[in-house]
């Protein structure tokens, strides 16, 4: 956040244009599947490819904004090629929500696997319950408009980490473990 606050307050101070874009969920194609701190859709995809039980912190009900790479490459070219933006923070998302249950067996349902998600009803300390994006300032600002659907990005997810060789290795238990050696699970 205070990055974020320089960042603006410098531009605007010295005439620069800036723009403060805020991430969601991203994911698409070439992303680290091998990374256990990585995005969920990511651990899960790993875990589904390697023929295990994604895990699912709390009761899954957790709601999230997921946005493909390609829009979020758009609108970070809209805010290069666009001032409507300057000098405010920008959520970059897709605007839709979707739970986190939902996500896992989406992954599932697109691999054509059916390994049933392992809902923990634990949570990791400091969550939050819900993460969602109002991109409202994205549209206005900007005319910024997703254009990859849920659905259509998991599956160009998938389809490239299938046709590539040793990039889903699963380190998601020794990840795992760590959380609970240091007490940072909690009953929900």
């Amino acid at each position: 956040y205070h990055q974020e606050e320089m960042v603006l307050l410098i531009g605007k101070t010295y005439g620069i244009p800036a723009v403060a874009p805020r991430f969601f969920n991203v994911y698409g194609p070439r992303q680290s599947l091998s990374n256990p701190y990585a995005g969920v859709a990511a651990i899960w995809l790993s875990r589904l490819l390697n023929d295990r039980q994604p895990v699912v912190f709390e009761d899954g009900g957790q709601l999230r904004d997921f946005v493909s790479i390609h829009d979020v490459v758009d609108c970070l070219v809209l805010m290069i090629e666009t001032p409507g933006a300057d000098y405010l923070p920008v959520n970059v998302g897709s605007g839709e929500t979707v739970t986190i249950l939902e996500i896992a067996r989406m992954l599932n349902r697109i691999l054509g696997k059916s390994i049933e998600p392992m809902i923990t009803q634990t949570g990791r300390k400091f969550d939050i319950r819900h993460n969602t994006a109002d991109i409202t300032r994205a549209r206005q600002t900007l005319g910024f408009r997703p254009k990859v659907a849920l659905e259509d990005g998991f599956s160009e997810l998938v389809e490239w980490a299938k046709t590539t060789p040793d990039v889903a290795n699963d380190f998601f238990d020794k990840a795992l473990d760590e959380l609970k050696q240091k007490g940072l699970l909690v009953s929900r």
